[in-house]
């Protein structure tokens, strides 16, 4: 069992307790565009890895392009999942703010970045993105903080996510060294076809570097030695002679690196990859020493060094942080992170499962605050990461201070990102209110060791957690929630617009039976509601009289003018299909006109999915 932690109880303060803190808009952030990214990757390097966690924060140009679309306290954390996907892929990150820092008692040592990014197509191969979707509201949020969008646009850093990186290395056809390919360490038979094929090639070989070598033909005159390399193949792999040898299949490949491991005293083999996929030839360089051939690797080396800099951009910092296998810290770790893994590692998985899974491959531990907040027991909503400090600093004695090196740019601008710093400073007050120490990610004691594995990799929807234009801005928790299944949530829709939910709630009640129990109302959008049923088996019950003949009274008449209803199954099958239509009750209607015996078979699976995940619905809010 997971050990719970007890906060320190609140501390009367009749005293002034100096502690250092900085204005947040003083924090010296240091801003990364373009111009001096290179140069500062290696300074980043040195403070990801002295470093105990690192924080991170975005600014997207949108997070959802209708109202039901936002992740909401109805979302299993499937459908909040599919949500978040829908956003990712749609919108694009124009600010990545990262913090490595240290946690030493009641000071958070932090190095601030902000990293300002554009998705520029500087290779001319369509990615990483052709075009993306803005929201208005955040554009406009932006500006008023005096973001500049010049320099985003002409100087903002490109990047690639892992899988574009390796279509483009394949587009662009470069040789790269067979350490790098798969080499087979087996033998296998081989056939009459393969024999000949070998001693083809081998007599090919042989001959090219024969001639390669004869001191005799290179007194040659001009023509003779065109004609010469015409028939053997020959060609110039920089100042070396090589010769490219055509495969038609992987075995192929095996076969001729085997065959080359014969001359490998002063050849070095390379593969060309197709455009396709797989291989296209084989490359063999000629060496005129020992000394030669390991230079021609350092170059190979260092060709390939440069190549990943320029195509990976801004990724660079992202292998950094994986690389370095640190516990990273968030305020909102879902639209974070799936806003993370489809930029820069890979196409969005189908579900949430899987997008843990790989998520986890290439960040371990991931924190979000909200989850340490709701530990230290129940808050009352706060609208944003500054309001939430201050009212930890009144109920808590935690006292964090705040050291952060002078690294700005000289003569800098506007500063931004303050928003990672909060991050750190929040999660500083909440280590110390929870007893939580950097030293508990190595201790072996179990208590401890349970620490930060407690917190980490929870990426499910939480209640209330922002996704308003300001990034800084989340939700706290309430003490007035319940467990509600699914199976007891009706979607209505179908009634007049405009309508408000206690109008719609006393419409319902005294329309039918159903609606004696006690129940609530919610507007999901201006087109859409849902009903939770306080007591199991009503909302069947509704259902099946929404959907027979006997329906009578005062719903027979708001039936007549429209109104419609659908389980929770219906919503699951919207999100999952991709229905993301403006209106909420225009993407139902079509999930119930697509509707068939295939797809209602296939949800019997999901719908025990959903009723297991039990997702907190506040009713306070409906």
């Amino acid at each position: 069992m997971v050990p719970k932690f007890k906060p320190s109880p609140l501390r009367i303060r009749s005293f002034c307790t100096k502690t250092v803190q900085q204005n947040p808009h003083h924090w010296p952030i240091k801003q990364i565009t373009k111009t001096n990214f290179n140069e500062s990757l290696s300074e980043i390097k040195n403070h990801i890895s002295s470093s105990d966690f690192i924080a991170v924060s975005l600014q997207n140009t949108g997070s959802f392009s209708s109202p039901w679309h936002r992740v909401s306290t109805f979302d299993t954390p499937e459908t909040a999942y599919l949500k978040a996907k829908f956003a990712a892929e749609r919108f694009q990150i124009l600010q990545f703010a990262i913090c490595p820092f240290k946690l030493q008692a009641s000071k958070v040592i932090a190095y601030p970045y902000n990293f300002h990014l554009f998705p520029r197509d500087e290779l001319k191969m369509g990615m990483p993105s052709y075009s993306f979707t803005c929201q208005t509201s955040y554009l406009t949020a932006m500006a008023k903080e005096g973001f500049d969008f010049n320099t985003c646009i002409y100087d903002g850093i490109s990047y690639l996510s892992e899988a574009q990186e390796s279509t483009v290395k394949v587009r662009m056809g470069n040789p790269m060294a067979v350490d790098h390919a798969t080499k087979s360490s087996s033998s296998p038979a081989l056939s009459v076809a393969d024999t000949v094929f070998i001693e083809r090639v081998r007599s090919r070989v042989k001959h090219w570097k024969n001639a390669c070598t004869d001191s005799d033909i290179k007194t040659e005159a001009a023509l003779v030695t065109s004609l010469r390399k015409i028939v053997l193949g020959g060609e110039q792999f920089g100042s070396r002679p090589s010769m490219t040898i055509d495969v038609c299949s992987e075995r192929q490949v095996q076969l001729v690196l085997k065959m080359l491991e014969d001359f490998s005293d002063v050849l070095v083999p390379l593969i060309i990859p197709a455009k396709g996929g797989g291989t296209q030839a084989v490359r063999a360089v000629l060496t005129s020493s020992d000394e030669d051939k390991h230079l021609l690797k350092r170059e190979l080396q260092t060709f390939e060094f440069e190549q990943n800099k320029r195509v990976r951009g801004f990724r660079e910092v992202i292998d950094l942080i994986s690389a370095s296998q640190k516990p990273i810290v968030a305020h909102n770790s879902l639209n974070d992170f799936t806003f993370i893994h489809s930029k820069f590692l890979a196409p969005l998985p189908p579900n949430m499962n899987e997008f843990i899974c790989s998520l986890r491959l290439a960040f371990p531990q991931v924190i979000d605050v909200n989850y340490l907040l709701k530990d230290i027991g129940p808050v009352k909503k706060m609208t944003n990461i500054s309001a939430t400090i201050a009212y930890l600093k009144n109920r808590f004695f935690a006292p964090i201070e705040m050291e952060i090196p002078n690294q700005a740019n000289e003569n800098e601008g506007k500063i931004h990102g303050h928003n990672v710093v909060k991050i750190c400073q929040l999660f500083g007050k909440l280590c110390s209110i929870l007893k939580i120490t950097p030293d508990a990610i190595e201790s072996s004691d179990d208590f401890l060791a349970s620490a930060i594995n407690r917190y980490a990799n929870i990426f499910y929807s939480l209640p209330g957690s922002s996704q308003e234009p300001t990034n800084e801005e989340i939700r706290g928790w309430t003490n007035d929630k319940r467990k509600v299944s699914c199976e007891d949530v009706v979607f209505l829709w179908g009634f007049r617009e405009r309508i408000s939910a206690g109008i719609l709630k006393n419409m319902l009640q005294g329309s039918h039976e159903v609606f004696a129990e006690a129940f609530n109302v919610r507007m999901v959008d201006r087109s859409c509601a849902i009903v939770v049923f306080g007591k199991p088996g009503l909302s069947n019950t509704f259902k099946n009289v929404m959907n027979s003949k006997e329906v009578s009274g005062p719903l027979r008449e708001m039936v007549s003018d429209g109104l419609k209803a659908a389980g929770y199954e219906t919503y699951q099958r919207v999100c999952s299909s991709g229905l993301w239509e403006s209106a909420l009750a225009d993407a139902l209607d079509k999930a119930l006109a697509s509707h068939n015996c295939l797809s209602e078979a296939a949800y019997e699976t999901k719908q025990s999915e959903i009723y297991l995940s039990n997702e907190l619905i506040n009713l306070a809010e409906l």
